[in-house]
């Protein structure tokens, strides 16, 4: 591929996408969904519906998918000042000794701390209280961290639980579903097999999959191993830097189990095929990849990665993803998976063919 100057700008991951296609709405019914077939190697398109995906796995495959789930992490407060609400969207937990040496004192009681991302950020400032629909009252505190950004670090005086977030919190919706959150969201925006509550946005590939599917793969002999990653700002951040070089990725956590970095490390020892079920799925595995032991490794871990053009994968060899933003780090690394051109190109595509894009859109599988 040629790009001026070969330096890669983010202008170059656009692409014309008419408003009504972008999906407001789950199908009406769970992995009812298309699905197009891109063949990464001759640029080749098939359109199928996700009933036809076992026939496209190989039967000696490996599935990977991200067990994450979707926190109610959406949080609305009440500023004592105005009376105005104020929303937050709740990113992870900092300990009580993570501010820097010198910070001012924490407020007398405080219990823990939380990173957000909060609306009007310029006019919500340090010592301001909020008043959330529970009643708990939390302060923003000084963070060096913040300054300049649309973060604010948040001092509670009582532990926040996930029966916290399930009493005060909405479902996180990205911002281009132009509606607020539903009972039905509840369900919809969360994979059937997510387990692990930690994700600021939902790790949507798994959404085309129902316990039916996965049965029909476990039927036809398809193997099937979880990561988890918990979805925040590296995933879903706006790309503002002119040149993707100049774009610095967002750390996320992620965890491996010794099962499955046993069952990814014997796959490709064995010339078996992973296939990488969303994009997250492909960060945890490239990022937790030995390329010196070509082996996978377990644990707890925290990547930066950042995907495009370029990029050799080493644990990869088939992406099931959806359709991505513009000039987003998703676009760029399918892009990098299988050429900004072939994905482009598939794209302008998509739209002819009335595909639905986004979070609750249609399916890609790129082989």
């Amino acid at each position: 591929m040629e790009y001026k100057d070969d330096i890669m700008l983010t202008k170059d991951f656009s692409f014309d996408l008419p408003p009504e296609l972008i999906a407001q709405h789950p199908p009406q019914v769970r992995g009812q969904d298309r699905l197009m077939l891109l063949n990464r190697a001759t640029g080749s398109i098939l359109h199928r519906q996700m009933a036809d995906l076992p026939e496209f796995i190989p039967a000696n495959a490996l599935m990977v998918f991200n067990n994450s789930r979707v926190r109610r992490s959406r949080v609305y407060g009440i500023k004592d000042s105005t009376g105005r609400e104020v929303e937050f969207l709740f990113l992870q937990p900092l300990g009580l000794g993570s501010l820097p040496e010198g910070a001012p004192a924490l407020p007398a009681g405080t219990c823990c701390l939380w990173k957000t991302m909060v609306k009007n950020a310029k006019k919500q400032k340090s010592g301001h209280q909020y008043c959330f629909a529970d009643g708990t009252v939390a302060t923003i505190v000084p963070n060096p961290a913040d300054t300049g950004t649309e973060f604010r670090t948040l001092a509670f005086p009582i532990p926040i639980t996930e029966e916290w977030f399930e009493a005060n919190g909405h479902i996180p919706l990205p911002p281009y579903i132009r509606r607020e959150d539903t009972e039905e969201d509840g369900q919809r925006y969360q994979n059937v097999y997510a387990t692990e509550t930690g994700s600021a946005a939902c790790p949507t590939a798994g959404l085309h999959f129902t316990q039916e599917m996965l049965s029909t793969l476990d039927t036809a002999g398809i193997q099937r191993a979880w990561v988890t990653l918990h979805v925040g700002l590296g995933t879903f951040l706006p790309v503002r830097a002119e040149r993707l070089e100049d774009h610095k990725m967002h750390q996320e956590t992620y965890s491996i189990s010794q099962e499955t970095a046993r069952a990814v490390t014997q796959a490709k020892g064995e010339g078996r095929p992973i296939v990488a079920v969303g994009t997250t799925s492909v960060r945890t595995l490239e990022s937790a990849w030995n390329r010196q032991s070509h082996q996978l490794e377990a644990g707890i871990g925290a990547t930066s990665i950042f995907i495009y053009p370029g990029y050799r994968f080493g644990v990869v060899d088939k992406l099931f993803t959806n359709f991505h933003t513009p000039e987003s780090t998703l676009l760029m690394l399918v892009s990098a998976f299988a050429g900004r051109e072939r994905i482009l190109a598939a794209y302008r595509e998509a739209v002819e063919h009335r595909y639905r894009f986004f979070s609750y859109g249609d399916a890609m599988l790129i082989l």
